[in-house]
């Protein structure tokens, strides 16, 4: 089977390259690599145009890499995945996070379906008044649990909050201090998010918020708290009275968890049926990647651009801009889900990979971004792939001029980092053939937001089954923290350098 794959990639490079422009002499292709995924019904189906056609994928690329991945059993390891088998192999887990929109094994979706039943009693139950007036929620994670929930909660609710959330998540003090400076204790909740409730920075900030809620006059806060987490008993332990413990699967991965209890903040602020509605949006895409094959499945048609790109042209890099305010956090979300997934250098077998893994995932919003990093991706020395993410619908009641400007100019790049335009002086040539792809969302409403994160989960996915390793572990943050551990119980020697920053800092 090795073998194999290496002959399909050897196969791959020494694909004969044909420009963008060239590639468009087929009149067909704009319908061959451009398709929607869908949801709802009649008059209220909505979905996501997926345009790849400015990439240099081509047919003779595509079925090259339908056999690597017929070769790398996509279809089995796809199966095995919503199969609930143990795919993360170094950590011996099951990977069942798309349970919690509905598609899995039955006694995974069950188990999701009675968590989310719980948490939308408490949700209602606090949004109706029972624990008193609620106001504000601060939200206090890290990674995962903290990432995927200021993300949709920005993107969400910019003209409506049910409740004014505030995510924490750095163990500097100044972001909690500002959360704190938003809200009123009286009016408080506090939502701490830990897979394991031992996470330092979230524990950390959680004793802080605590005595915060003290000082402000609340005489029970642990009253005043309700853990996510799958480690209830850890969360007992803690104070967390069990009525507002919230579990999730420890088959649910961090940076894979918005969907479980996680999401808690997100439908504190938006309600409980919008946050169905998100989750609705993934599972439309959940089915599409189950179901479709070969081509026609559009996260693993968009993982063959990434790999053509990463691995065959060398590009260290994939730049992310949404052309829409709403979604000014969703590169910083995609790093870790991407670089955490596939930042690897052994395959799921142990064994060093044989080529890149992961490119740096990067990006901004426009057209802020283009008076910023534009100069080097249209000039530069450096391919970047690009993704544009645009939404149809304006996010705005002002004049339509504001949302005509802002699609032209999404429309616009792509179009101009593919033609470029020849100039004899070289401080205004753009060589052009540099490539993009454009995700055009009819709205940006909940059930958008939850396709597109669901999209790049099983996108991250298919590039590691081509790759042919594990993206559900993530050993590579622990050192670091581990050494941390180690300067604050005191004792280690170090080397030189970190011996003399601590000594600057009066820590050693």
């Amino acid at each position: 089977m090795a073998d194999n794959v290496a002959a399909i990639w050897d196969k791959l490079k020494s694909h004969d390259d044909a420009s963008l422009t060239e590639l468009f002499a087929d009149t067909d292709r704009v319908s061959k690599l451009s398709d929607r995924i869908e949801w709802g019904e009649g008059e209220l189906t909505s979905g996501i145009l997926f345009d790849w056609s400015k990439t240099h994928l081509d047919d003779g690329l595509i079925a090259g890499f339908e056999e690597l991945a017929d070769a790398a059993d996509f279809a089995g390891k796809r199966a095995a995945l919503f199969g609930g088998e143990k795919i993360n192999n170094t950590e011996g887990r099951a990977v069942q996070h798309t349970a919690q929109r509905g598609v899995g094994t039955e006694a995974a979706v069950e188990e999701a379906m009675a968590l989310h039943a719980r948490m939308r009693m408490l949700v209602e139950a606090i949004h109706d008044g029972a624990l008193g007036e609620v106001k504000h929620l601060i939200h206090i994670g890290i990674g995962g649990s903290a990432l995927g929930p200021a993300l949709a909660v920005d993107a969400l609710t910019r003209d409506l909050a049910l409740v004014d959330v505030h995510v924490v998540s750095n163990i500097d003090g100044v972001a909690l201090e500002q959360a704190f400076a938003a809200c009123d204790p009286k009016t408080t909740m506090l939502a701490v998010a830990s897979k394991t409730f031992t996470t330092i920075e979230t524990m950390t900030n959680a004793q802080s918020a605590l005595k915060w809620l003290a000082d402000g006059g609340i005489s029970d806060p642990s009253g005043r708290v309700v853990a996510l987490t799958a480690s209830p008993e850890k969360a007992v332990e803690w104070g967390v009275d069990e009525t507002r413990i919230l579990p999730f699967s420890e088959t649910v991965g961090g940076r894979y968890s918005l969907w479980s209890s996680i999401g808690f903040p997100v439908a504190m602020a938006v309600g409980w049926d919008e946050f169905e509605q998100f989750l609705a949006g993934a599972q439309a895409v959940d089915l599409h990647f189950e179901k479709a094959n070969g081509r026609a499945n559009l996260p693993l048609r968009a993982a063959f651009a990434d790999q053509f790109y990463s691995r065959i042209k060398g590009c260290q890099t994939r730049a992310v801009f949404a052309y829409d305010e709403r979604l000014g956090l969703f590169p910083d979300y995609l790093q870790q889900l991407e670089m955490e997934s596939n930042g690897k250098s052994v395959t799921a077998q142990g064994k060093p990979v044989d080529g890149p893994t992961a490119p740096i995932t990067w990006g901004g919003v426009g057209t802020d971004a283009q008076h910023a990093v534009f100069q080097l991706l249209h000039q530069g020395t450096r391919l970047v792939p690009v993704d544009f993410i645009a939404s149809i619908a304006p996010g705005d009641d002002l004049d339509p001029a504001h949302h005509r400007i802002l699609l032209t100019n999404c429309f616009a790049q792509g179009a101009a980092l593919m033609a470029g335009k020849a100039n004899k002086d070289g401080a205004r040539n753009f060589e052009g053939n540099r490539p993009s792809a454009t995700m055009l969302c009819d709205d940006l409403d909940a059930a958008t937001l939850g396709a597109l994160i669901a999209f790049h989960e099983h996108r991250t996915f298919a590039n590691a089954v081509l790759m042919g390793i594990n993206p559900f572990d993530q050993f590579g943050v622990e050192l670091g923290k581990e050494m941390a551990k180690s300067i604050e119980a005191g004792g280690q020697e170090f080397d030189s350098s970190t011996e003399q920053l601590l000594t600057a800092a009066g820590l050693s």
